[in-house]
């Protein structure tokens, strides 16, 4: 079992945890191919397009007054 106490931020440690976090990410940094970085990108662009192609139009009709749009239309 791992001891989990080391990870947890005490009030005073927050700079020490983004110097944990920081030191994490250079290591992935230096460890991974620029293919399995590539591989990750196309993975998130994946994800993501698809739920900003369905979301980002509902937030913005549900913002936009019907006034607006059709005044928009016209343009």
């Amino acid at each position: 079992m791992r001891d989990f106490k080391q990870y947890s931020a005490a009030p005073a440690g927050v700079a020490q945890l983004g110097e944990f976090w920081s030191a994490h990410v250079d290591a992935l940094e230096r460890h991974l191919s620029a293919r399995m970085w590539a591989l990750a990108a196309v993975t998130l662009v994946t994800i993501v397009y698809p739920i900003a192609r369905i979301v980002i139009p509902a937030i913005l009709q549900g913002l936009v007054p019907d006034v607006v749009r059709s005044m928009i239309n016209l343009i």
